[in-house]
Formats: structure tokens, C-alpha cells, sequence
């Protein structure tokens, strides 16, 4: 609607010309200030009175509807009398502001301080230094004495406090010392209390040849320290003047930095936490999470502790914690068989528990992440829980504008849309929000997952041009954010394009071999087992070629439907119709479409009119995508061919 806010200094509002919106008077500031506070939620009539007045009018209603209709007249001049407001609308009992996710400056402040967790110090510095200039004073400055903005004013500027000190961090990275030096020490001369910013300070005046400086300051910290607080200096502050007197290599910047900080912090973290304190569980967690996608033995170690830490978690008895605990691990999936699916189960009952064990009202994030865990774990089950707790942690997702959350949940929500064959474009429209919703957000993880989803759909679409951009675009942030694993989906669809778009069958081979040699040590069996012989066998069926009947093979979970075909292969007819007959129903997974044209094919081979239509009602819905492609790895080519192959038999079995 063009109209921004911002409460980082004085209340104020601009149009969509960037012009200023004048506010009235204090009331009318207040009310503003107040909703926005509530972030998008409905604040009743009742409360919107108590914080305005110590002590109301009789009218205070009226007076505070007349406030509101100014409002409204002054932040949509141009809405037709009697039209609706769109901005500041009237819900159930009370009011909202309904400003978008990026009109509010202290919001977008937020964004921009969590978006750069994962970045490195250029972007950091760049980013921190353009959030900290919409800073125009205190928070909602005017309402320092009202009880309402108190604890949102304390939360936003220890975070802009956060935020200078992580800029400062960033200079130092980038070998920028005077400029965070000149930076800190305004910040500590107005924030005395932050030993942090101290240390920081020192060592920034050390690594810019300011030794005695930088002694100074650590003295000076240590003075105000136990003179105004009575306590003394953090071990940060007490080793950085041991290691500057003994001029300590780690001080310089330089290779083996993050090492260095990792183990000091590392150190730090297991002097101040106490071993049994419950938010290890939680650290823990974010631990594991960036463990599952560095690849090989660490995502395997991540699968088993992450159990472990729920177990541990349950054991103390505190459904909240167990709640944060299981839906801490946010980690991005795309492919939709379960690696472990005993585990998988395991972690689902814990996450039942969970939701059945935390009191009613309030904790809707938190639902929302067990919900979301439910959906993934159970993908492939028949049940319609998975689908139904992938819709419900969307609905939340989307209700409480929350990006990471909403990015999680349509993770959910790709993993639950196989309910039936043809719905690559649905998912393509899934991938296209997930790269724009974590574009915007600094969610990189989840970023490549969308373009990995749009790989996959663009090729069951025979879209290969399209395709390509998002393998790219997925390798470029696999390698600036240090994700091997999607390297290993890359590599397969390469081998895929190559199949799908007129190599000899030998060349294709090739390329499929060298593909699963990259799945060696990769930490993913739900991936690996079986999906070499897989693709081999795609690839013969297409050219034409009998299966392959190399005994050596392990055909994983895809051995049901292999058999018949490959039992064909040496001309055992009778053995194949009765094996095809033992084929199950396909789990409703990325492989659904190829599961059924090789259920099909060998339907026609063995004249079974039952299973020729079963799989033509199946697959029509597909009829315009390439069977198997929407996996990314594999493909039996258009669906289109398979249905024309099952009408001319059923043709010809009348």
C-alpha cells in the first residue's frame, strides 16, 4: 500500500513518494506506535484504551475510534468513502496494522541482523552498515515511559548493540582495524557494561600497532567493570591482555583464523554453560543442523545424535523444550525416500508426543516446526497425517510472517505433493517461493533447495533450458556456502540431460557411473541403494535393450518393480506375469512416474489387461511430462509414449 514506518528514533510514517505522513498529535502517534508493537496481530479495544490512558475518559472508545479514523483518512487518503480499510483494519475486537513484512524499518533492522549469519565479512559490514543508518534515535522514542514499548525498546536496541559489535567483528575479518577502533570506542564510551565491545575495542587498537592503547583500554574496562558493577572482568577480556603482553600469533589475522575462533569459543561455551544446563540440548541441535549438510559421516553422525538429543530432552520432561528441540532441525530435504525410516518413525512419535504435551494457547512457531518435522519424516507413509501437518504448519507459517519458518514449511509441504502423478508444476511453483522467499531472507540452504525442486520439475517438464539455470545457480551457493551435497544432485542430472536429450546409450552410461561414484560416502542409503541398477535399467528400457542381469547388482528398494523386466530378459514369461503381479502399489515419491511405465511396460510385455489399465489411469494425469525426470536423476522418457503403448495393447487384448 506504499507506506512505510519507522520506529528506530521518532514515530513516523512516509508515502510511497517517501514523502513524510503527518501523524497528528501524541494520540494519534501512540495508537500507531502501539500496533505496530503487536506485529500485525489484533489488539483489543480494551487494551489499545489502558495503555493509552493512566487513567481513561468516559469516552475513551469514541475518542480512540476518532483516532483511528484520522489514522485511517491520513494512510489511504485515496480509499473511497466507505470502502474497507486496508492498512489499519478493524478485526474481531480491536485493531491491526496490516503492514507488510519490509514497511516497518524496525522489522526490516531485524531481517537484515539474522540474514547475516551465514555471510561472509564483506557482505556482513555492507549489510550492518546499511541497518544501522536507519537508526534516527532511540526506539520508539516518545514512549520510553510506556509499559507496552518497554520490552519491545530493550529488545531492539540490544540488538542494534549486537549489531555494531558483529560489524566491528567484520572490519577486523576484512583487516579494517581503524575503522572498527573508531567505531567501539563511541560504543563502549555510551555502553560501558558490554566487556565484548571492550575486548573487541583492544583488539582492534593491537592489530593497528596500538599496543599501549590497547592495554589501556583493557584497564579501563577492568576500572568501570568493578566500580559501577561490582564484578570482574570475563575471561575474554583476561586473556586478550595475556596474549597481547605475550604478543600471541592468534591475535594477527591471518589462515587458521576461524579455527582459532572456533576453539575459543568453543572453550568459552564450556566455561559459562554448565554441562547440564538445558540450553545445550538446544545448541547442540544447531550444531547437528550444520553438521547434516557438510556430507558423508557428517550427516550421519547428525541423524544419530539428533535422536539422542530428543531422547535426552524427553527425559527431562519438558514437552517446550523437546518441542524447540525437535524443530531446531530445520535442515533442508529434497529427496522424499527416508534415509533411516525407523528413525524417521522415531522421530515423528517424539514430535506427536510433543505437540500433544505443550499447553493450549500460544507456542504457534513452535507447533508449526513439529508439524513441519511430521510432514518430512513421514513422507512416502500413505497416511493422510503428513499431508494435513504439512498444510497446518503452512497456514501458521504464513499467518505469523515468519520467513524461516514458511521456508521449512513448503519444505513440508514439497515433501507431502506426490498424492498423485502430473504435479510437477505445482511443485515448480513451490521451488519458485522458496528462491524468492530465501533470496530475500539470507536463507541459503533452503535458497538452493528451491532451485534444486525447480531442476527437478523443469526437467519432468523437458525444460532442460531452465533446468540448467537452477543446477547452476544451485552449485554457485553450494560453493559459497560450503554445501557438498548438492553436488551430488547436480552430478545426476547432468547424467539425466545427457539420456534425456539424445546420447548413445553408452555415452549416458558413462555418465551415470561416474554420477554414483559420487554417492560413495555421501551419507545418504534412502538415496544410494539401488539407483545405479535404477538408472540402468531406465536406460535400457528406453533404447530398447533387455535389463541388465549382472547378478553383482543391488537393486535396493526399485527391486520389485525390476523384476519382472529383468526376468524377461531371459525369456521367463510365466515368472514375470506371477512377479508382476507380487508389485506393489509405487510409494508416491519422486519415482511414482517411473515406477509405473516399468510396471507398465512389463504389463504389455506379459498381456495383463488388469495392470495395463491400473497404470494408464495412473499415469495420465503425467501425460505431459517425461517419466522419472522429476526425480533429476533418471528418466524412461515422455509419459505420453508409455500411455500410447498401453492404448494399442489394451487394443489389441480385446
Amino acid at each position: 500500500m506504499g507506506v512505510a514506518f519507522g520506529v528506530l528514533g521518532p514515530v513516523a510514517a512516509w508515502d510511497a513518494a517517501g514523502d513524510v505522513v503527518a501523524l497528528k498529535g501524541p494520540r494519534h502517534r501512540a495508537v500507531l506506535a502501539r500496533l505496530i508493537v503487536a506485529r500485525r496481530r489484533v489488539v483489543p479495544v480494551g487494551r489499545l484504551v489502558e495503555d493509552l490512558w493512566a487513567e481513561p475518559p468516559a469516552d475513551a472508545v469514541g475518542a480512540l475510534r476518532t483516532f483511528v479514523a484520522a489514522l485511517r483518512r491520513t494512510l489511504e487518503p485515496e480509499r473511497p468513502p466507505r470502502a474497507p480499510a486496508r492498512l489499519l483494519v478493524t478485526e474481531g475486537p480491536g485493531y491491526a496494522l496490516r503492514a507488510g513484512p519490509d514497511a516497518v524499518d524496525a522489522w526490516r533492522f531485524e531481517e537484515a541482523v539474522a540474514a547475516v549469519a551465514t555471510l561472509p565479512p564483506a557482505d556482513v559490514a555492507a549489510r550492518l552498515g546499511q541497518a544501522l543508518g536507519w537508526w534516527r534515535g532511540p526506539a520508539y522514542a516518545g514512549f520510553a515511559g510506556e509499559p507496552w514499548a518497554r520490552a519491545e525498546r530493550s529488545r531492539l536496541t540490544e540488538l542494534r548493540l549486537h549489531a555494531v559489535e558483529r560489524r566491528a567483528e567484520a572490519r577486523l575479518a576484512l583487516g579494517l582495524a581503524a575503522e572498527a577502533a573508531a567505531d567501539l570506542d563511541a560504543h563502549v564510551a555510551e555502553h560501558p557494561w558490554r566487556e565484548d565491545a571492550w575486548r573487541l575495542l583492544a583488539l582492534a587498537l593491537y592489530r593497528t600497532g596500538r599496543q599501549g592503547d590497547a592495554l589501556a583500554v583493557l584497564r579501563r574496562a577492568r576500572t568501570l567493570l568493578v566500580e559501577q558493577l561490582g564484578v570482574d572482568p570475563g575471561p575474554g577480556l583476561r586473556g586478550l591482555e595475556a596474549d597481547i603482553l605475550g604478543h600471541a600469533a592468534r591475535l594477527d589475522p591471518g589462515p587458521g583464523g576461524a579455527a582459532r575462533v572456533w576453539e575459543r569459543a568453543a572453550a568459552a561455551y564450556d566455561r559459562a554453560v554448565p554441562s547440564g544446563a538445558r540450553v545445550r540440548l538446544e545448541s547442540t541441535v544447531a550444531l547437528l543442523r550444520d553438521l547434516a549438510v557438510t556430507g558423508g559421516g557428517g550427516l550421519l553422525e547428525a541423524r544419530r545424535h539428533r535422536v539422542s538429543a530428543i531422547a535426552a530432552a524427553e527425559e527431562l520432561g519438558d514437552a517446550e523444550l523437546t518441542a524447540r528441540v525437535i524443530g531446531a532441525y530445520d535442515v533442508p530435504a529434497i529427496w522424499t525416500r527416508v534415509d533411516d525410516p525407523e528413525q524417521a518413525g522415531r522421530v515423528v512419535a517424539a514430535a506427536e508426543r510433543a505437540l500433544a504435551g505443550l499447553p493450549p494457547g500460544g507456542h504457534e512457531a513452535v507447533r508449526a516446526r513439529l508439524l513441519a518435522t511430521i510432514a518430512l519424516e513421514s513422507r512416502g507413509a500413505r497416511s493422510a497425517r503428513g499431508p494435513h501437518a504439512a498444510r497446518q504448519a503452512e497456514e501458521v507459517a504464513r499467518r505469523l510472517d515468519d520467513p524461516a519458518l514458511l521456508a521449512f514449511a513448503l519444505n513440508a509441504v514439497f515433501m507431502q505433493s506426490f498424492q498423485r502423478a502430473g504435479l510437477a508444476p505445482r511443485r515448480d511453483e513451490i521451488g519458485a517461493e522458496l528462491v524468492a522467499l530465501s533470496a530475500r531472507h539470507g536463507l541459503a540452504g533452503f535458497e538452493v533447495l528451491g532451485h534444486l525442486i525447480r531442476l527437478q520439475a523443469r526437467s519432468a517438464l523437458a525444460d532442460f533450458g531452465a533446468a540448467d539455470l537452477h543446477a547452476a545457480a544451485a552449485d554457485r551457493l553450494a560453493e559459497r556456502h560450503e554445501l557438498p551435497l548438492v553436488s551430488v544432485f547436480t552430478r545426476w542430472y547432468g547424467a539425466l540431460r545427457l539420456a534425456a536429450t539424445g546420447a548413445t546409450a553408452a555415452e549416458a552410461e558413462a555418465a551415470y557411473r561416474d554420477a554414483a561414484a559420487g554417492l560413495d560416502g555421501a551419507g545418504m542409503p534412502g538415496l544410494e541403494r539401488g539407483l545405479l541398477p535404477l538408472a540402468l535399467l531406465c536406460l535400457r528400457v528406453r533404447h530398447g535393450l533387455p535389463a541388465p542381469d549382472d547378478e553383482r547388482l543391488d537393486w535396493g528398494p526399485y527391486e520389485p518393480w525390476a523384476r519382472p523386466l529383468r526376468l524377461l530378459a531371459h525369456d521367463r514369461r510365466d515368472a514375470a506375469a506371477a512377479a508382476l503381479r507380487e508389485v506393489p502399489d509405487p510409494p508416491r515419491d519422486l519415482l511414482f512416474e517411473a515406477m509405473w511405465c516399468l510396471t507398465a511396460r512389463a504389463a504389455v510385455a506379459v498381456g495383463d489387461r488388469e495392470t495395463m489399465e491400473r497404470a494408464r489411469a495412473e499415469l495420465a494425469p503425467a501425460a505431459a511430462e517425461l517419466a522419472g525426470a522429476g526425480s533429476g536423476l533418471v528418466t524412461l522418457g515422455p509419459v505420453a509414449g508409455h500411455l500410447d503403448d498401453l492404448v494399442a495393447a489394451l487394443r489389441r487384448a480385446r
